[in-house]
């Protein structure tokens, strides 16, 4: 006999839902779950809390949102906080229930100031020191390659530095004062981009590829281990 689907009507408690039942056993993220322990950042961050004032978000939940927003490719930490709510993969691997409130986006901007460049790569390090214990890496062959990627910013936020007309763009000034405070901006490599600056993302280069026009661009190095690699396509074959 055909079964003809109900409106739905919203519940009020739900006593026979389960997220862990609910993710498949080759789901990615139970693999990683299950390989590396997130817990070592209580060890790392604790010298950036007080002992006073609001609870923070647990330091190893914030980190598996930064891994979330890399490894899904999400196109922003808003982005990210307004899926988490509808995927329960993510849910489960942060460790939160149906009913648990959703953090906003600027608890990762506020951890990376707070947390700081060397953490992070201690962060870097601790975790492939245990994909190392875990037979996932060996380091016997490694392949490297770099690319350009868009930068989120607009070509007309570019200013020539050597032109007086710069004083004129308000952004510019406002740029300058950040630089007077101690902002550090890494020098760049090739004579336009000793030249000309983005006032709302200084750190990006002006790139021109072929015979296109200039954008605004970064270039990132991946390396990735051969057995790892390999781990990854067999994972994204069978999942």
């Amino acid at each position: 006999m055909m079964g003809k689907q109900t409106q739905a009507e919203p519940k009020l408690f739900y006593d026979r839902i389960s997220i862990e039942e609910r993710i498949c056993p080759n789901h990615p993220l139970r693999a990683i779950s299950e390989t590396i322990n997130f817990n070592f950042v209580y060890d790392e961050v604790e010298h950036c809390y007080g002992s006073n004032g609001n609870v923070s978000v647990p330091p190893p939940v914030i980190l598996k949102m930064m891994f979330l927003l890399f490894f899904y490719n999400i196109r922003s930490e808003r982005e990210l906080m307004d899926t988490i709510p509808i995927r329960l993969d993510w849910m489960w691997f942060l460790g939160y229930d149906l009913d648990d409130q959703i953090p906003n986006h600027s608890v990762l901007s506020k951890a990376r100031n707070r947390w700081g460049t060397e953490i992070f790569q201690t962060f870097f390090k601790r975790i492939v020191i245990q994909c190392v214990h875990e037979n996932l890496v060996d380091g016997s062959k490694i392949f490297m390659d770099a690319s350009l990627v868009q930068a989120d910013a607009s070509n007309n936020s570019v200013v020539n530095q050597q032109s007086l007309r710069r004083y004129l763009n308000k952004s510019y000034r406002r740029l300058e004062k950040r630089l007077e405070q101690g902002e550090r901006i890494e020098p760049k490599a090739g004579k336009e981009n000793r030249k000309h600056i983005s006032t709302t993302d200084p750190d990006a280069s002006v790139v021109r590829m072929g015979s296109g026009r200039s954008r605004l661009k970064y270039k990132i190095h991946r390396t990735v281990d051969e057995k790892a690699e390999i781990i990854r396509q067999y994972m994204k074959h069978t999942f």
